[in-house]
């Protein structure tokens, strides 16, 4: 068993900064992937089905990101996988949604990294909201 925790979740304006981080803890593998997800308010009755792939990185190092994340958002990790960060840059209003890390106990082909069903364990997430 695998547990997260997310935190450094709040309030920005556009084009601010924020990063949130995750505590991995339990008994964790030497492969593995660690992600994170958002689900955008307009979302939130699709619970799972809509939450969106952010970023993945896996112990190989190598790291996946979504479109929307690419060039602003940035997923670093500790060596053992026990932590995980996602500093956000130049924020948009559209990245308002709440945000979950999540981990899955071996290797991903690049092409599943950011599903949300290649993913075993969850945290229970936290909100990030940009206003103008």
């Amino acid at each position: 068993q695998v547990h997260l925790a997310e935190s450094g979740g709040g309030s920005v304006q556009s084009g601010g900064s924020l990063t949130l981080s995750c505590a991995v803890s339990g008994n964790l593998f030497h492969r593995y992937c660690l992600a994170w997800f958002r689900l955008a308010p307009e979302k939130a009755r699709e619970d799972e089905k809509g939450r969106e792939g952010v970023a993945s990185v896996c112990n190989d190092g190598m790291t996946t990101y979504s479109d929307s994340a690419e060039g602003r958002f940035t997923i670093l990790k500790d060596a053992a996988g026990s932590s995980s960060q996602l500093q956000m840059d130049n924020l948009h209003v559209e990245d308002t949604a709440l945000y979950y890390c999540a981990y899955w106990p071996g290797s991903l082909g690049p092409s599943i990294r950011l599903l949300t069903s290649s993913y075993k364990w969850w945290g229970q997430g936290t909100q990030v909201t940009v206003s103008e």
